[in-house]
């Protein structure tokens, strides 16, 4: 078999496990299996204690020790969110291959973009680098089961003075990094993150104790209002948006060049939207749009429930909001929080408000001089140039890295698609493309 259609099959076979933080047994399952492959087909060591009820999704630390003078870190995720079949080309939890127009061959299950087929190919890659005798560097591995709740173990862990991570020259997440179909991105670093809950619950401040009838309106308060009213002063309209920083000019200098080639329209159906909401309605002007994007912190709103959770015609006794916070690098999360705070804490009107954060991050950020980069632009050369960003707008913890690489980057080539969402997918002819990028980045670290 070729190295693709092992990567394939092993995706297929990690995406059958549903390893979400609502089902523990498959967690330590999915943690087991991967502890077996690292052992036994890697001859990785494993340096990490293994999945146990009290932890069913751990840190998994491996590593090869081949007596080279440099080291790097891999890093990836096993944890997914979950899914129900509706609305999927297969079932989410069993995995299938279809035919996707614009698109071509795909494999589609949970997982198969985030980050299980990542994984997959990584590790493929790296296998075959060390039968090939090929593998001239020490490789660190690090596998995070906590990554889509904010990778709390893994950032402890990262912190612990008795960390026996070994120092990288450069750390990597390999992920499929042609977004869309474009160019593949190249990010210099990563936005920091909060994630948390906005409740309004009646107490003696008002409010039913349990639902009641909605006459009641006139002289009841109404925690649902109470939460949409509060909602509605916390960043601006449409986005959320909390505050915005000015780039520095290094990363003016980056916007510059990346607007050169952005394509608005590419990355509208790339984000499954008809237009930008900001900065101005309808605006495609891309130096403009990636600036705004870049450099601003937002307010999300992800989800929102009453209790009752589909009350008729009442007065629900409490409602609740959970959110996720994303600043840029040099803008921090905790002081977005206690602004938020501030706010809700001074009006009378929201005197139920409670607002509770599971947990926060800082964004972080490299150069292009760092130790990785120029390996990882190498590792892009039979194809397209990469675009290169100052940092994502998505978040990772790459700021626990920081005492142990040089830098942390995340990359990749290949294409996948609906993270999160329904039919998430793979292109497997971009699979191909993604492990040899991995293999070069990885060869590359050696020179």
């Amino acid at each position: 078999m070729s190295a693709l259609d092992d990567a394939l099959a092993l995706a297929a076979r990690w995406c059958a496990i549903p390893s979400h933080a609502g089902d523990p047994a498959a967690q330590m399952r999915q943690a087991g299996d991967l502890r077996a492959w690292l052992s036994g087909e890697l001859g990785a060591v494993l340096l990490s204690p293994a999945p146990s009820a009290a932890d069913p999704a751990p840190v998994i630390h491996a590593r090869i020790d081949g007596g080279a003078s440099r080291t790097v870190l891999l890093y990836n995720m096993y944890d997914v969110m979950p899914a129900t079949a509706e609305g999927w080309l297969h079932d989410p939890w069993t995995g299938g291959i279809s035919e996707m127009p614009g698109i071509g061959r795909v494999f589609v299950a949970r997982g198969a973009e985030n980050n299980k087929g990542p994984l997959a190919g990584m590790l493929v890659a790296l296998r075959d680098l060390k039968r090939l005798g090929r593998l001239r560097v020490n490789v660190e591995i690090l596998l995070d089961g906590q990554e889509e709740r904010a990778s709390p173990a893994l950032r402890r862990w990262l912190a612990a003075r008795d960390c026996p991570l070994r120092p990288a020259a450069g750390a990597l997440f390999p992920s499929f990094c042609e977004y869309g179909g474009g160019p593949p991105r190249l990010y210099l670093g990563f936005s920091g993150m909060a994630k948390g809950r906005l409740e309004v619950r009646a107490g003696r401040w008002g409010g039913p104790a349990r639902a009641v009838h909605s006459s009641n309106a006139p002289w009841i308060a109404n925690p649902a209002r109470v939460l949409v009213d509060a909602l509605a002063r916390i960043g601006g309209p449409e986005t959320g948006e909390l505050a915005r920083i000015e780039p520095d000019a290094d990363a003016a200098r980056l916007i510059a060049a990346l607007a050169r080639d952005f394509d608005p329209e590419a990355e509208l159906r790339f984000r499954n939207a008809a237009r930008f909401a900001r900065p101005r309605q309808g605006c495609l002007d891309p130096e403009a749009l990636l600036r705004h994007v870049l450099t601003t912190a937002s307010f999300n709103i992800a989800a929102l429930v009453t209790d009752p959770i589909a009350g008729d015609a009442v007065i629900p006794a409490a409602a609740a909001a959970d959110f996720d916070l994303r600043s840029p690098p040099g803008l921090a999360p905790d002081a977005l929080v206690v602004g938020i705070r501030d706010m809700l804490a001074t009006e009378p009107a929201f005197v139920g408000a409670a607002l509770q954060v599971a947990d926060s991050y800082p964004g972080a950020r490299v150069v292009e001089q760092a130790a990785g980069v120029r390996a990882l632009r190498d590792a892009y050369a039979q194809g397209p140039a990469p675009q290169v960003w100052p940092w994502a707008i998505g978040a990772a913890p790459a700021y626990a890295f920081g005492p142990h690489a040089e830098s942390f980057l995340i990359g990749g080539a290949g294409r996948g698609g609906n993270a999160h969402g329904v039919n998430e997918f793979l292109q497997i002819e971009g699979f191909g493309r993604f492990i040899a990028s991995v293999s070069h980045w990885i060869e590359g670290m050696a020179a």
